[in-house]
């Protein structure tokens, strides 16, 4: 995922948001404001294992449903909060709720979920009516341009209607409860609850005291617009994603930027363009000025797309850079060592991993108190990582992600791509990938050929477009068969031992 090949195509534009909505289902509790989490399928596409509010996007079928209050989108926006809250949850939000028996809830909610009932029809079917004026809006937020998937999402809150109770089917959530605001604050401060913008604002909001402030709910901080630009995953770990001269279909490199010594170390800023590098430097000051400066940048390799930055940034702030002695001529700036067992950042917590065989020199850093890794290119959210010989060594690669997996982190901080909080599954299952494509690629040897020719057999399902970058990974497999005495080269042509 690091350096451009010839012939690619362009980066694709961002893709345009989808319009969504969410439910802050709240209700007050003996230790304070409760709100009702799920937590959503390790599988999904967006925000997989990631703790969010009930919601979903937009179906036309919303436009169908009467909305006593509303009209036009308006009207269509309330629809889809109350039908995603009732397929989620199995709360109904609908005047007359009442008089529904559980059985006909249950198998009304199966069948939306089915694809085999409308919500409109199951509504007018039971008498029900939606009230806009139940559906408090309380802020609208844009996913940011570098994430795969966007969405326009208008959040809207509600109090637990009386003798509601809500229940997660297992599906495309895993789980869900009734959790105090505060307790999730702190699951989220302590790396076990990843929590998009949207919804760590709304709990900031409703862990206050009091009555809920809807202008500061509607009006959060950090952001140009609707779109968030102070990202916190987890406490102290603030993402910068910038541009950069990567491969597709990454087209932003994350600058992690983690607790350092009182102030922040900024791992991998990766970005040439000086108008990335500005946005980079806004963050940085923002944070500065609430008492947290840069400290130090560390990186995980010298990839163009990860040091690009790096000059400018050390000498804005004349910072030391840290990186793999092998990093040292590619850095940018005058490198301080780091190797294997070292522990750096606020007082120790992250150790330095040595994880060679993207690039000799890549490392990783592994936080010990919240299992937190930030692996720059051991992993991508996005794709697979490409390894190039001779500097990719596809055996060692697949040696270090066996050993990093063995490590048992609990939260994947890649550089291309958003966390995973699934750390261990996430590096079996590129672990199994690899298996598969090894597979593929001995299948391919038995008739021989080129090394064209068993990127076109073993790379089968990957754009034509992209056979250049697959051809080195294959390249990768080949060497790898090659030192196990299972293929052998010669004259351009390779065929199995």
């Amino acid at each position: 995922m690091s350096m451009t090949f010839p012939g690619l195509p362009p980066p694709p534009p961002p893709p345009e948001p989808v319009l969504a909505t969410a439910v802050v289902l709240h209700r007050d509790g003996s230790r304070g404001r409760e709100v009702f989490l799920v937590r959503r399928g390790r599988d999904l596409r967006f925000a997989g294992g990631w703790h969010a509010f009930p919601g979903g996007r937009l179906d036309p079928e919303d436009a169908r449903v009467p909305v006593e209050g509303a009209t036009g989108e308006d009207a269509r926006l309330v629809a889809c909060a109350a039908r995603e809250l009732f397929e989620e949850t199995g709360v109904l939000a609908a005047r007359g709720r009442e008089r529904v028996p559980a059985a006909v809830r249950e198998a009304a909610r199966r069948a939306l979920l089915d694809g085999a009932l409308a919500f409109g029809d199951f509504l007018a079917a039971n008498g029900l009516a939606l009230e806009a004026a139940a559906f408090t809006p309380a802020g609208r937020w844009v996913t940011p341009e570098h994430l795969p998937l966007r969405y326009d999402a208008r959040m809207f809150l509600l109090p637990l209607p009386p003798g509601e109770a809500p229940v997660v089917w297992p599906g495309e959530l895993a789980d869900g409860a009734m959790v105090p605001a505060a307790d999730a604050l702190g699951a989220w401060g302590r790396g076990q609850m990843l929590l998009h913008p949207p919804n760590l604002h709304a709990l900031r909001v409703l862990d206050r005291p009091g009555t809920i402030d809807l202008s500061a709910l509607r009006d959060p901080p950090h952001r140009d617009g609707p779109i968030c630009r102070r990202i916190e995953f987890q406490q102290g770990f603030f993402l910068a994603a910038l541009r950069t001269p990567t491969l597709p279909p990454a087209t932003h490199t994350n600058a992690w930027l983690l607790p350092a010594e009182g102030g922040l170390a900024v791992v991998d800023p990766g970005a040439p363009e000086p108008a990335e590098q500005a946005a980079l430097f806004a963050l940085l000051d923002g944070l500065a000025a609430e008492g947290l400066p840069p400290r130090e940048i560390w990186l995980t390799h010298a990839h163009p797309d990860h040091v690009g930055a790096v000059a400018a940034l050390a000498a804005r702030h004349g910072l030391p850079v840290r990186a793999h002695p092998l990093a040292a001529d590619r850095a940018g700036a005058p490198v301080e060592p780091l190797r294997e067992g070292e522990r750096i950042g606020d007082g120790g917590r992250f150790r330095v991993l040595e994880t060679p065989g993207h690039a000799r020199e890549h490392l990783a850093f592994l936080d010990e108190r919240s299992g937190a890794l930030v692996c720059g290119d051991l992993v991508s959210t996005l794709s697979t990582i490409v390894i190039d010989p001779p500097e990719g060594d596809m055996a060692e690669y697949e040696r270090q992600l066996a050993r990093v997996e063995a490590l048992g982190p609990r939260t994947i901080y890649p550089a291309h791509g958003p966390p995973a909080p699934d750390a261990v599954g996430k590096l079996a299952a590129y672990r199994a990938h690899r298996r598969e494509r090894e597979a593929l690629v001995v299948a391919a040897l038995a008739a021989g050929g080129t090394l064209a020719e068993l990127t076109a057999r073993a790379y089968a399902d990957t754009p034509a477009a992209l056979h250049p970058v697959a051809a080195r990974s294959c390249l990768a497999v080949l060497e790898k068969l090659r030192g196990a005495s299972r293929a052998e080269e010669a004259g351009g042509v390779w065929r199995a031992r």
